[in-house]
């Protein structure tokens, strides 16, 4: 049986549980430069790339993920959110990029042992490919496509290399760039002649349910449909209170099993989240209620005190049945077109 397999039949028996934020726990470590650099012989400073940890502080990441394993996290994601050479540029880091990636997948698969699932996180980078930055050249893009494919096959070659089971394309601010890591993991399936299922969450920028490129969740879910993915859905954006009505969306449609994991509520003034572990899991089983979800978990700020308490709201809960493939042709723009026949 493939690992694709044993998690699709896993995801049919109950709700599965996410692990929660890396970020959240490295912030608490509170580490000054050296802590963050090690050894390294680095130019710029370090302090704030969590990535760096997977090669300098391997301990500290592995005590973060047995927290949330220890929570009762059965899909556990790579330390690996900006493990990629356009957002390692910014720490002149580009180099360890591989480096970095195949040590979080090690430590997180040794953590994790046989009975738990390992994903490559795979963040957005800080480029988008769909908008310009610079407001006086709208066509001006400071990537381009083929660039930002580039980079993602290095980072997910690696993460295979380290022995993920799937790649998580997560926290899509630009459809786009979620199109490019979708090339580059078909890209490296063929070169190491091995599946990567695919799991995709796109992130909301505001309340009417759209990101940065500004698709609409239906219109997203439509225009990453060809990669067939093991799991759709929502991550960061806002509470779970929130992204309720935008996760319905999804549920109503999407023919394959979905996953969200929110942010524990929205940041105060210092950029702290306050919201507590009870109050996370009380606005999640609203969603285990209306049988939304097969994978929950948690995104900036929470920790495995929060991943416990959805744990625990998720003992019992039936997990959502997949809709039926829709044999209409959607297409999708900024929103969606169906095409009845």
């Amino acid at each position: 049986m493939s690992r694709a397999e044993a998690f699709w039949n896993a995801a049919k028996e109950r709700i599965l549980v996410k692990d929660g934020a890396y970020g959240t726990m490295i912030q608490r470590l509170g580490l000054d430069e050296d802590g963050y650099r090690g050894e390294l012989d680095l130019d710029r400073a370090q302090r704030g790339n969590n990535d760096l940890l997977n090669l300098t502080r391997p301990d500290a990441v592995c005590g973060i993920c047995q927290a949330f394993v220890d929570a009762g996290a059965d899909v556990l994601a790579t330390n690996t959110f900006n493990a990629n050479a356009i957002s390692q540029a910014d720490y002149g880091a580009e180099a360890y990029v591989a480096d970095i990636n195949r040590a979080a997948a090690r430590l997180t698969r040794e953590v994790a042992g046989p009975d738990r699932f390992v994903v490559g996180a795979v963040g957005p980078t800080n480029k988008t490919l769909s908008l310009s930055p610079d407001v006086e050249n709208p066509a001006y893009r400071e990537v381009t496509f083929d660039e930002v494919v580039a980079c993602y096959e290095q980072q997910v070659e690696a993460l295979a290399e380290g022995g993920i089971d799937f790649v998580l394309v997560e926290t899509i601010f630009d459809t786009l760039n979620a199109k490019a890591a979708i090339v580059a993991t078909k890209n490296i399936e063929r070169r190491i002649g091995r599946d990567l299922p695919l799991m995709i969450s796109m992130t909301l920028t505001d309340l009417s349910g759209r990101n940065l490129s500004g698709h609409t969740v239906e219109a997203f879910s439509t225009a990453i449909a060809h990669a067939r993915p093991l799991t759709i859905g929502l991550n960061c954006s806002f509470g779970a209170a929130a992204l309720r009505a935008h996760l319905k969306t999804i549920a109503a449609s999407a023919p394959t099993l979905v996953m969200a994991y929110p942010n524990a509520g929205l940041p105060n003034d210092l950029g702290e989240y306050d919201e507590a572990a009870t109050d996370t899991a009380a606005q999640v089983s609203e969603w285990l209620d209306e049988g939304l979800v097969n994978i929950v978990g948690g995104c900036c700020g929470t920790t495995p005190e929060h991943i416990a308490a959805i744990a625990a709201a998720c003992e019992g809960a039936t997990p959502r049945a997949p809709a039926s493939p829709d044999p209409a042709m959607n297409l999708a723009g900024l929103e969606p077109m169906r095409l009845a026949s």
